[in-house]
């Protein structure tokens, strides 16, 4: 099984490097949505359409001399949009009405060409010539970039630069594979005698649920975004020039507060994790996330790839590394370790019963449990349970809550 890393590693940069990040992500975006534009024109959804080398044909000159972009931006701009036509048509064609896809977050891929990687650094091309920001890397060593980025057992595959508007802070996702061989050595956080595992389980009910029993409510995020809706529902019917104008400073506001609201839970996460001596932790894959949770708002499933984006670049800070599992079968299946029955009878609503050894709990708190269950068995390890909840000798060991939780042990999140 191919092996994959993720390294989250945060950028000082100057201003004048943020100002040639901003003018170069404004040209790759443009970019992206001209490709978009193009692959959306055609109602058939023609292969042709949705093949890269036929879009960037037609496409690639235009955009060369319409931008400053090195040529490698430009045809990562062009891949990015036609994989996202492709996921839409491809959900088209199962009855999911979704609309084209627009580009406007500040993020760009980068590849071998157009990304070279040192110590304490990295050169990226902008639409100003290559720049050279310095990386915030934690004191304590070795570091996920180390471990990864500088291993001689991973290979570089893409990184993607993100800007956080709320923190007014750049972010580098350093996307490695693990180089096969007998000669490829274990990495330095595979099999590692104190390896300690945080889960999280992600829902609508409740926001997040960690393996140690906190549980972030959902419930003052949904009612904040209902508000929103209903107030832009209210300025739409106007239809005024000065309803236009209040409805777009509304949707500023919205988005500053959703950034903002997430951001504390994420903290909370991390907080979680360093308070119970915890070296990773482990999130669902969000991977077809709509398809599992069907009855989710959009701001939900926002919500849920917010979450695990800002982890992965806080968690890193503090020396944490942040993995993903298959989320298939966590809700119904039994997380005593003794037991592990599965069956869909097993979860009703918000609790979890198992109809083969009685064992009762919070559903989404049992998810959270099974993630992290996942993630130690994937590494091969037995898992060494808490004192107060069983026995067991492992060499990963899953922090979890040693009692039985039920509806009203909720925590919910701190205030703004």
């Amino acid at each position: 099984m191919e092996v994959r890393r993720t390294a989250v590693v945060k950028l000082a940069v100057s201003d004048e490097q943020r100002d040639a990040f901003h003018r170069t992500a404004k040209q790759y975006l443009y970019c992206a949505n001209r490709t978009a534009d193009y692959c959306w024109s055609d109602t058939c959804y023609t292969e042709c359409k949705t093949n890269k080398r036929r879009v960037r044909d037609a496409l690639y000159s235009e955009l060369r001399e319409q931008t400053d972009l090195q040529a490698q931006l430009v045809q990562a701009a062009i891949k990015r949009s036609v994989e996202a036509i492709k996921s839409v048509t491809e959900r088209w064609k199962n009855g999911q009405r979704i609309s084209r896809p627009t580009f406007s977050a500040e993020t760009m891929d980068y590849d071998a060409r157009s990304a070279t990687f040192y110590r304490n650094k990295v050169s990226l091309s902008t639409v100003e010539g290559r720049v050279e920001p310095t990386f915030v890397l934690p004191a304590d060593s070795p570091t996920p970039y180390e471990r990864c980025v500088l291993s001689e057992d991973y290979e570089f595959r893409e990184s993607t630069l993100r800007y956080d508007a709320v923190t007014d802070e750049f972010y580098l996702h350093i996307s490695m594979r693990r180089i096969e061989g007998d000669d490829a050595e274990v990495p330095a956080d595979t099999g590692h005698p104190d390896q300690t595992v945080l889960g999280i389980d992600l829902g609508v009910n409740s926001l997040a649920v960690s393996s140690t029993g906190m549980f972030w409510q959902g419930d003052d995020y949904g009612h904040w975004c209902r508000e929103f809706e209903k107030r832009r529902g209210e300025m739409q019917q106007r239809g005024t020039q000065a309803a236009h104008n209040a409805l777009l400073r509304l949707g500023k506001r919205e988005e500053a507060w959703r950034k903002q609201y997430i951001h504390t839970v994420a903290n909370e996460i991390v907080t979680e994790a360093v308070d119970h001596d915890c070296d990773v932790i482990v999130l669902e894959d969000l991977t077809d996330i709509r398809e599992r949770l069907p009855h989710a708002k959009w701001h939900h499933v926002w919500a849920f790839r917010r979450l695990y984006e800002y982890i992965s670049y806080k968690a890193p800070e503090q020396g944490i590394s942040v993995e993903q599992v298959e989320p298939n079968h966590t809700s119904r299946r039994c997380s005593r370790t003794d037991c592990g029955f599965t069956h869909e009878d097993n979860r009703d609503g918000e609790q979890f019963k198992c109809q083969k050894c009685g064992y009762e709990v919070n559903a989404d708190y049992n998810g959270a449990k099974n993630i992290g269950l996942r993630y130690a068995r994937k590494q091969t390890h037995r898992l060494r349970s808490s004192p107060t909840s069983g026995s067991g000798d492992a060499e990963v060991d899953l922090r979890i809550n040693g009692g039985t939780l039920n509806g009203e042990s909720h925590r919910p999140i701190a205030g703004d």
